[in-house]
């Protein structure tokens, strides 16, 4: 499924510390989001929230929601619990309830993914540190987090290495390499 930018979802992108990029960061985030809606074959128009905010803040989300007392690079706070993650069928299924119905927007039918919460300062680091762009960064991220949003974790080995991929494969699809 191709989709045009923009065309099957609403984001919300806010830029809380007006950070300046020598790249179009929201039209990267909506390349991103697409590839990433495209590579798990979503069938739904989505709703999607992206906050770029300084390390202070996500150090002080990170600890409200996480318990953990340190700034990180994102935070993806998913809206969904899949059955198998990135599979979406079990929305589409007669087995229809009131929970899975209250993942779609009641006003425009989207389904809602969730949240996305990057550190710019994070970006900008660790850009340094792997000696790739902030661009590549800010895209790596911005995967990462969405399949996150699908349900997938890399708390095990396979599931590490089957985030990795996809990520990969995602950025490879759209040149943006190290």
């Amino acid at each position: 499924m191709s989709r045009g930018l923009g065309d099957v979802y609403k984001r919300q992108i806010e830029n809380e510390v007006d950070a300046v990029f020598d790249f179009d960061y929201k039209e990267l985030i909506e390349k991103v989001t697409e590839a990433c809606l495209d590579y798990v074959d979503c069938p739904f128009e989505v709703m999607l929230e992206v906050t770029l905010t300084d390390n202070e803040e996500i150090h002080r989300i990170n600890q409200e929601f996480r318990k953990i007392d340190r700034p990180t690079d994102v935070l993806s706070f998913p809206m969904i619990e899949y059955e198998t993650p990135g599979d979406f069928t079990f929305l589409e299924s007669e087995d229809y309830t009131e929970v899975t119905a209250g993942y779609f927007d009641l006003d425009s039918g989207e389904l809602t993914l969730g949240d996305i919460v990057i550190s710019v300062d994070k970006v900008r680091e660790q850009a340094k540190e792997y000696g790739h762009s902030e661009q590549r960064e800010l895209a790596f991220l911005v995967a990462h987090s969405m399949f996150h949003l699908f349900g997938y974790d890399h708390m095990e080995e396979e599931e590490r290495k089957e985030m990795e991929k996809m990520q990969r494969e995602v950025l490879d699809k759209l040149g943006i390499v190290r």
